[in-house]
């Protein structure tokens, strides 16, 4: 297969977003479309009904491409290989930022949070919890079933497991299972950060981790670890103690595709907050005015209004012109 052919466009969901990967290769605005350059030829990419546009290795934009991306609304990713690191973003002024205010509503809700943070937790579950379990109790039976995954992998893999154990400033002294699992979550962390940001969340306002830019992103990778993140490292490990590091990577780059985590993802993020609240869902769902919103005590206002005057509060405000 040519590299021409290798462009990977990624599903469309359900709520409208599309997604396309591109790397090694030259990106120039065309008319109002954009066109990916490779040695092979050129591929003409309508932006219209693109929502994320993902740069990888290799790959060069023009100013001119990037204006008319954001122009139209799209989400701009400069990642890794297979969104294997995520290292910056930019947004269009025509997103929304009504997931990120629903997020935020939500954590800064004790009952809200703490309802997320079961979720989390259950998400991880693939048999029904009992609905009355405290976190506590939420949080040993998660314990548990890490435990027993980690040791499940160890009997298959004949790889000793001697348990969680590495430090940031002295990665050789880990054994190579534990600099694997490293290495592994990192992987995740970038498809995972991608995801969030792809779809308007906020990677910074997690609701089991907390305080860390990417709090939210350990809570959605942690969805995912012990199907993708665990056998992968122990397989790795298990044929060999060589570069464990880079192997893992590849490993596991095959795992989340074949598994769709980037897919799941993007779907388990907007199931999470579902049903939470009639008032927000309705929020969610309602088509925003193009334009911007003011806040105020008695709820949001219309922007792109002059509210000033002879009189200020007084009389029909004018539109800006």
């Amino acid at each position: 297969m040519s590299q021409l052919e290798n462009l990977q466009l990624l599903p469309r969901f359900s709520d409208g977003l599309s997604y396309l990967y591109v790397e090694h290769a030259v990106i120039e605005q065309e008319a109002r479309a954009i066109a990916v350059f490779r040695e092979e030829g050129s591929v003409l990419v309508p932006v219209a009904n693109l929502g994320v546009l993902a740069l990888g290795p290799g790959t060069r934009i023009t100013h001119a491409a990037i204006r008319t991306l954001a122009a139209s609304g799209v989400t701009v990713l400069w990642v890794g290989e297979e969104f294997g690191r995520f290292y910056a973003q930019g947004l269009g002024e025509t997103r929304s930022a009504r997931r990120q205010m629903k997020q935020a509503k939500i954590w800064a809700n004790p009952k809200l949070h703490l309802e997320v943070v079961k979720r989390l937790y259950r998400f991880r579950f693939p048999e029904p919890l009992p609905e009355d379990l405290t976190v506590e109790q939420l949080r040993g039976y998660e314990g548990v079933r890490v435990r027993d995954t980690y040791a499940r992998f160890s009997r298959e893999t004949g790889v000793p497991w001697h348990g969680r154990n590495y430090d940031r400033g002295n990665w050789a002294a880990a054994d190579p299972v534990n600099r694997a699992l490293s290495a592994a979550s990192a992987f995740l962390y970038g498809v995972v950060h991608a995801a969030i940001v792809s779809t308007g969340y906020s990677p910074a306002l997690g609701f089991i981790h907390v305080g860390k830019m990417l709090s939210f992103v350990y809570d959605i990778a942690d969805l995912y670890k012990a199907e993708t993140v665990i056998p992968a490292a122990f397989y790795t490990v298990a044929e060999s103690e060589l570069h464990v590091e880079k192997r893992v990577r590849e490993r596991l780059k095959e795992l989340l595709r074949e598994e769709r985590i980037l897919e799941r993802a993007v779907k388990d993020l907007h199931h999470l907050f579902l049903g939470l609240s009639k008032e927000l869902d309705r929020e969610d769902e309602q088509d925003l005015d193009p334009l911007t919103k003011l806040w105020d005590p008695g709820g949001e206002v219309e922007g792109g209004v002059a509210y000033g005057g002879a009189d200020a509060g007084e009389g029909e405000p004018e539109p800006e012109g």
